[in-house]
């Protein structure tokens, strides 16, 4: 039981927030050890849903801000690969603009769909067992990453398509993407094509998240702290 025990405060230290506060940690394993630690595994399975609600809560909020995605390396979304030839040889033609237009807009896409993911982790996270608790801190550094993309990887796609599919007429995403098509169709001896843009941008923002949310949850099992809630205090506090 006590080993129990601890690998689920374990698992909500890993997963608290942001800054690293190894003193807390320490004070952490005693009260796990004590007699009259003042918490049951219940208080500690639900500290663990609150520090990821407060974490991909976060996650969410940086992707969905404007450039959230355009002015993020990691998961800005370039070019649909399908079609590099033809941003090559629209590039090559002076169309520079064009395209990069097309860039800007297929980012704001995704950076207007990611505001709705929040619910979708949020009841993902609300259904978490002990036991899924246990599997995320005896697992890799991304487990709890890879338990919520388990869990709503298609519940997102639902989501996030049709929204895409609004915010690319929104910002003009569609109307820049059929002109640059036109364009290129125009080049003799181009391979007409015509990749599916809405299906393209919602992979790559469902993707894009994920990266945001494991970039954090390895922060955060390299730096646990704890945070101001009465239930972390009770579970994590002197």
């Amino acid at each position: 039981m006590k080993k129990s025990i601890l690998y689920i405060v374990l698992a909500a230290f890993l997963c608290c927030s942001w800054n690293c506060n190894a003193q807390l940690l320490e004070n952490a394993k005693k009260l796990v050890t004590s007699k009259a630690s003042g918490y049951t595994e219940k208080d500690a399975v639900d500290a663990i849903k609150e520090a990821l609600g407060k974490g991909t809560d976060a996650s969410v909020k940086l992707v969905s801000a404007k450039n959230g995605y355009f002015s993020n390396p990691s998961i800005k979304i370039p070019f649909p690969p399908d079609a590099k030839v033809m941003e090559k040889k629209l590039r090559s033609f002076g169309f520079d603009k064009k395209v990069d237009e097309v860039i800007v807009t297929l980012n704001r896409a995704a950076e207007d769909a990611a505001k709705d993911a929040g619910t979708i982790f949020l009841n993902a996270i609300k259904n978490m067992s002990v036991s899924d608790g246990i599997s995320i801190v005896k697992g890799d550094n991304n487990a709890a990453t890879q338990f919520l993309k388990k869990n709503t990887s298609a519940d997102l796609k639902a989501k996030f398509l049709p929204i895409i599919k609004v915010s690319l007429d929104k910002v003009y995403a569609t109307k820049y993407w059929g002109d640059l098509v036109k364009l290129y169709n125009k080049i003799p001896g181009s391979k007409k094509m015509n990749p599916n843009l809405p299906d393209y941008v919602t992979d790559k923002a469902i993707e894009g998240l994920f990266i945001m949310i494991a970039a954090e949850e390895l922060k955060i099992r390299k730096d646990p702290v704890a945070q101001t809630t009465d239930l972390l205090k009770k579970v994590f506090g002197n």
